[in-house]
């Protein structure tokens, strides 16, 4: 029963305490209790995680420090209320070919994406330099098991996971970042777009298994099983409330709103609000109205500032996104906002690897340093580090949105050979191109029914 992903440790009370920081509470009452969990010589035994416990019931209530600059709120109605103004809708009236086409290149994008960061997640950019190096490389120029002359002993001095199995797959081989996407959609198709919250949750509890979780997932499930609801579920409990994974699960709702973002950033929000708050529900409502508006957009500029117009002006993320932007448009190099990343993110803690701001602004580099060109974007938002296959996969979902499943390298979609493997019932071993065409068909029914 001591699972490692099931079991507090000393970096998930540092993840709490600066995470209370970083959201504007007042934690000196509880500072002394901190301390202690902190101390050397406290073991991680099963009164560990009483403690452990019954700080995050404290930390929960703690007040706002009256000094604190944002406006953060985590309900649909407020998070409105504090957008800037923004196209809610936009004129899109592409024909059914375009439209299948771009969801098609959304959803290979996405996979291929993340299959470019999976084999080096958890690397640190310095090791990840000194490999490039070795091989002469500037940048990342194909997937990382297909470098010539790559070694075991490679990867094992630069802290890489093995290549070989990556070199002999002949398909996507699963990853929570498609599992969540495909989850998306096995969702609206049940409960279609009027699911609620509980929904989701329901839907969790019955065809997700908890071991497949991680981190606020994992913490929001757990709360499920002991009857806490959406959105007491993403509050209980939960040190990891703003990482990044409702941003993972956004993307089939921008599929379904092309060119509503604001919808799309809705049902993004519906989902986000069961396991995350403030600026980890930021992210997913980020992410699918950016989505929802690609398909009518040219520049990844006018994309990004899209997606900010359906979260909070006054937060962190959204903040942190347009120092993205303003450093792109004064002539940041792309070099030069890597070291930015690595200057203000700490990618040795668990709460700055897997932040939702962090990552967000990898992404929007990506897209801003990615040119219109689909490789330069993918691998411009695994450079970096951090969170590779989640940057990528978001980064390749939103720059096949625009470009389309016909115009993708087959150079890094061939490789998947159109199969994929997921851990949700149903979906065990299927194509990519026939998830493909059921995202499309959802998503045209709703089409058809808006058009009537």
């Amino acid at each position: 029963m001591k699972y490692l992903w099931l079991w507090w440790n000393k970096e998930d009370v540092r993840t709490e305490q600066q995470q209370l920081a970083d959201e504007g509470r007042d934690t000196g009452t509880v500072d002394a209790e901190f301390a202690r969990l902190l101390a050397g010589e406290m073991p991680e035994d099963a009164l560990f995680q009483q403690a452990m416990d019954a700080l995050l019931d404290k930390t929960r209530l703690l007040p706002m420090r009256p000094d604190y600059a944002y406006i953060e709120p985590s309900d649909l109605e407020s998070i409105r209320a504090q957008r800037p103004d923004g196209p809610r809708e936009l004129a899109v009236d592409y024909p059914e070919a375009v439209r299948r086409d771009r969801i098609a290149g959304a959803w290979m994008g996405r996979c291929a994406g993340c299959l470019l960061g999976k084999p080096v997640e958890g690397a640190l950019r310095p090791r990840l330099q000194i490999l490039l190096d070795h091989f002469g490389y500037e940048e990342i120029p194909d997937y990382i098991w297909r470098f010539p002359g790559l070694t075991e002993e490679d990867c094992a001095n630069f802290g890489w996971q093995s290549p070989w199995w990556y070199r002999n797959t002949d398909c996507f081989p699963g990853d929570d970042d498609t599992n969540f996407t495909v989850m998306g959609m096995a969702l609206i198709k049940d409960k279609g777009i009027n699911f609620t919250p509980t929904d989701m949750a329901d839907f969790w509890l019955a065809d997700v298994p908890l071991l497949r979780l991680c981190t606020a997932e994992r913490v929001a499930y757990r709360n499920f099983a002991a009857l806490v609801e959406p959105p007491e579920s993403a509050l209980v409990r939960n040190p990891y409330r703003e990482w990044i994974g409702a941003r993972i699960r956004a993307d089939f709702f921008g599929y379904l709103a092309l060119g509503r973002p604001e919808l799309a950033a809705e049902l993004a929000w519906r989902d986000a609000s069961i396991s995350h708050v403030k600026n980890g529900i930021y992210g997913a409502m980020w992410v699918a109205a950016m989505l929802a508006a690609a398909i009518g957009e040219t520049d990844t500029r006018r994309v990004i500032e899209i997606g900010l117009t359906e979260i909070p002006a006054k937060s962190r993320l959204f903040e942190a996104v347009t120092e993205i932007l303003n450093q792109h448009a004064a002539g940041v190099t792309y070099p030069e906002a890597v070291q930015y990343i690595h200057k203000h993110w700490d990618e040795t803690r668990a709460h700055h690897w897997c932040h939702g701001i962090s990552n967000a602004q990898i992404v929007a580099m990506g897209l801003l340093y990615g040119e219109g060109d689909y490789e330069k974007s993918i691998t411009r938002s695994v450079l970096p580090c951090f969170d590779t296959d989640c940057n990528g996969a978001t980064v390749g979902s939103i720059m096949g949105m625009m470009l389309g499943a016909k115009t993708l390298p087959e150079k890094w979609t061939g490789v998947m050979n159109d199969i994929i493997h997921t851990d949700l019932s149903g979906y065990q071993t299927t194509l990519i191109s026939t998830l493909a065409d059921e995202m499309f068909q959802i998503h045209n029914n709703f089409w058809k029914t808006r058009q009537s």
